[in-house]
């Protein structure tokens, strides 16, 4: 496929561009500088499924998705109007076709977007420069398939691909160890033998008091337990050699630090795994990322970009990505309209002890305060938030009543999905299920020498959702060729422990 060569925008768009950027930082948006292109939709489509780049490592999955897309868009059954990426400038895609009002709530949408990206607490530790590292990776990647042929090194990426989803979305903003600090030399350093006291005191496990405090804060009964129940874990681990001492949850990590992989095969791996980490914030914030461009591309196109001959045609573009279907979640829709109901409760003080403990629905309906806070609460929400902290704090029984949220459930009888509730707790607690880790399964490394055979064992974190047994056993399948050992899950299934195992030629389940 082509790589797209950045052109000047069209002199009416460029001016389109200059006024939705002059709109956005009137607002209060702070976004990098962002460059338009006009393409068509091939191009558009070969991007798309590049997952937003020029140009990506040469693998089949992004030529089926190309084929998809293309095929969706000939059928009249999709259509992508816009596609930005997370780099700083930011890069964004004009469709070819869409008319001028298309652009003009595109353009719009796109600086919401890139608002979004810089100043999002979640993007905060991404990689800005990913295009250029994108490239790099491609060009690795080619260099490998010159050295061991194209299929080799295909078999070996689409193993790769399919653990993509085991790391740890949250260690990236999380000091898993405690960093090493070398000593303060100034006046106000505390002596040798004080520091030697302070770590003397934190191996024993034992807390800062005051001398005569002493006995009741580190009572020498429960530390003398402590020290022996610490001795007696580090002798098991030494006669088992197991490790890691935790569960580690970037799967990915623990393979390029302990599986006996090649030098390119560990160059590989390392490249998918950095960019799962590049693309996990867009999926922690799915729902605020559309909510926080929708929200943007409505006020500015209402209030400053509509001439009276787009009115209809934008309220109708509008309403189709707006719509919602009973068989699944819109995430424009529920992002706007929770952003919009924190607006209108923060202006209208709807909120604190005082709101939460009225229990008259006709006063509550009548409340308005007019504290005017709501612009500001949007901006914090938007700043530290993602998708299951932004439900878990903001949905209300009330924004569920006024929008007919309910859960669901597959009726076995009837084998079809129905209505299982509309108790808030339930449509809350369903949505939150979605949500976390994106609705995929917690996978854990316990072992890596299990049964002192250095073997693998992995442990499901089980949360009411079973392991589906097919994906399992291929993910067994490809852990085993990249670690060469026999490989194990724990997991539950039926409300029974169980653990499910690969050597290399036969899957087995055995009681855990």
């Amino acid at each position: 496929m082509a790589i797209s060569v950045q052109r000047p925008l069209p002199q009416h768009l460029a001016d389109i561009q200059d006024e939705m950027e002059e709109r956005a930082a009137s607002y209060g948006l702070d976004f990098f500088d962002t460059i338009f292109e006009v393409v068509d939709y091939e191009e558009l489509s070969m991007m798309a499924a590049y997952g937003g780049f020029p140009i990506r490592y040469p693998h089949w999955r992004f030529g089926a998705q190309y084929d998809e897309l293309m095929k969706g868009y000939s059928y009249g059954l999709q259509k992508i109007y816009e596609m930005v990426i997370n780099t700083d400038p930011c890069y964004a895609y004009l469709l070819s076709c869409n008319s001028l009002t298309d652009q003009k709530l595109v353009i719009a949408h796109v600086y919401g977007h890139c608002d979004f990206f810089k100043n999002n607490a979640w993007f905060a530790p991404t990689n800005r420069r990913m295009l250029d590292q994108m490239a790099n990776h491609a060009s690795r990647v080619n260099r490998y398939i010159d050295q061991y042929g194209y299929e080799t090194v295909e078999r070996f990426i689409d193993a790769c691909l399919s653990l993509e989803d085991l790391i740890d979305p949250h260690s990236p903003h999380i000091r898993r160890t405690e960093p090493i600090r070398e000593a303060v030399k100034s006046p106000l350093a505390k002596p040798e033998d004080e520091r030697e006291e302070e770590r003397r005191r934190r191996a024993e496990g034992r807390f800062e008091s005051k001398e005569y405090m002493d006995a009741f804060i580190n009572p020498p009964d429960v530390l003398q337990q402590e020290q022996e129940d610490k001795m007696h874990k580090q002798r098991e681990r030494e006669e088992s050699r197991s490790f890691p001492e935790e569960p580690q949850r970037d799967v990915l990590l623990f393979m390029l630090e302990h599986a006996p992989l090649r030098g390119w095969q560990h160059d590989v791996l390392s490249i998918v795994r950095d960019e799962a980490y590049y693309f996990a914030p867009q999926g922690q914030t799915k729902i605020m990322n559309e909510g926080w461009a929708s929200y943007w591309h409505s006020t500015i196109m209402t209030k400053h970009g509509l001439t009276d001959a787009e009115v209809i045609e934008y309220a109708d573009h509008h309403s189709g990505t707006m719509a919602t279907s009973p068989q699944r979640l819109n995430p424009y829709k529920l992002g706007i309209e929770l952003f919009k109901d924190i607006e209108e409760r923060w202006n209208k003080g709807q909120f604190g002890p005082e709101w939460d403990d009225c229990d008259d629905m006709r006063e509550k309906q009548r409340w308005d305060k007019d504290l005017g806070l709501g612009r500001d609460k949007i901006f914090e929400v938007r700043r530290v938030h993602n998708d299951v902290t932004f439900v878990d704090t903001y949905l209300t029984p009330e924004f569920c009543h006024k929008h007919k949220m309910f859960s669901f459930a597959y009726n076995d009888a009837a084998n079809y999905y129905e209505i299982a509730s509309r108790e808030f707790e339930q449509i809350k607690q369903q949505l939150l299920n979605s949500l976390t880790n994106h609705g995929r399964p917690i996978i854990s490394v316990v072992d890596g020498n299990y049964r002192n055979r250095g073997e693998l064992y992995l442990k499901h974190l089980f949360r009411g959702i079973e392991l589906k047994l097919d994906y399992a056993r291929d993910t067994l399948t490809n852990l085993e060729k990249l670690w060469s050992r026999p490989v194990h899950i724990e997991t539950t299934i039926e409300d029974h422990n169980v653990v499910l195992s690969f050597d290399g030629s036969t899957h087995e389940m055995k009681p855990k």
